[in-house]
């Protein structure tokens, strides 16, 4: 059987690429893909295509650690128009109903309250969680509404940003799963007039600070300047997706067992749970592993040796 040919560089790193509204995840994913050139990439958790804000990206190795992104902690900065519910809780979809519209900030501020810490969801019938194999938003398409089981989130900050006339601007930080156009349809409904999301941007995925951001407009001025090394400087080392981990370091030769895939023995350990790994001498981010019972590390990701 033939080789397959290497179809892009092997470039390995995280972009948080601000995405722009009116695309999808999967198609900024292919347009930042496509500018590195890079043989493999995968982004984080998606965002609705009216959603702009941080979606990291995973080129190369990186792709090992998206999943601990995607199970993040997020933040949003949402707008809503108070009054109007659509079929989708977003503005891409049909109104099927208005109501007026009179409510003051101490309302809101009262109606946001029961809505902090641990809530259950219903998601909506437009979301991708799948039933029978098959996404909700494409049965919703043809008309079938199946029942949906509550799902446990957390929302760790809901702060009243501005509310002028029927619009509400919010600020939500959240647990991973948190359906925000289900939030600001429950939001609606407690102040008894509905609501839909208009705009919606997320500033932070896990450790990663909304100023580190890049547009795809950028990048392409930079790499029109200075090539792939110019865009190559925007990339964020593999460490960072877990750099809020334990560190545990290893010697050589503990290393060199580690990467053989066997658990290992090292002193400097927490008790239990996952860490982030090191060898000691070079500080070479070698993955993740976590504590076992025996407490040896075990190797769960690790980084390819070049």
């Amino acid at each position: 059987m033939a080789k397959r040919r290497n179809r892009g560089r092997n470039i390995n790193g995280i972009l948080l690429l601000d995405k722009p509204a009116g695309v999808t995840s999967n198609g900024a994913l292919q347009m930042a893909k496509k500018m590195f050139a890079a043989a493999k990439a995968g982004h984080t958790g998606s965002l609705d295509p009216l959603a702009t804000g941080m979606l990291p990206i995973c080129l190369g190795e990186a792709t090992k650690f998206s999943q601990f992104l995607l199970n993040a902690d997020k933040r949003y900065r949402v707008r809503a128009k108070l009054g109007v519910m659509t079929e989708t809780g977003d503005a891409d979809g049909e109104v099927v109903s208005e109501h007026d519209v009179d409510v003051s900030e101490a309302q809101v501020l009262e109606v946001l309250e029961p809505f902090k810490g641990d809530i259950e969801q219903i998601p909506s019938m437009y979301s991708a969680i799948k039933h029978n194999g098959e996404p909700l938003y494409k049965l919703a398409r043809r008309g079938i509404t199946v029942e949906r089981e509550p799902r446990a989130v957390r929302i760790h900050e809901l702060e009243l940003c501005s509310l002028d006339g029927d619009e509400l601007d919010i600020e939500v930080a959240c647990s991973k799963g948190t359906y925000v156009r289900t939030l600001v349809e429950d939001l609606g409904n407690k102040l008894g007039c509905g609501a839909h999301v208009t705009a919606l941007r997320r500033l932070n995925a896990g450790p990663y600070p909304a100023e580190h951001m890049i547009s795809l407009e950028e990048l392409g001025e930079i790499k029109a300047e200075h090539g792939f090394a110019g865009i190559d400087e925007k990339l964020l080392p593999l460490y960072t997706a877990v750099a809020d981990w334990p560190r545990v370091e290893l010697g050589d030769n503990t290393a060199w067992y580690l990467s053989q895939g066997q658990a290992v023995m090292t002193p400097q350990r927490p008790r239990d749970g996952w860490v982030s790994l090191y060898e000691a001498s070079s500080e070479t981010f070698l993955g993740v592993g976590e504590v076992e019972e025996d407490g040896r590390v075990a190797p769960r990701r690790l980084v390819a040796s070049s």
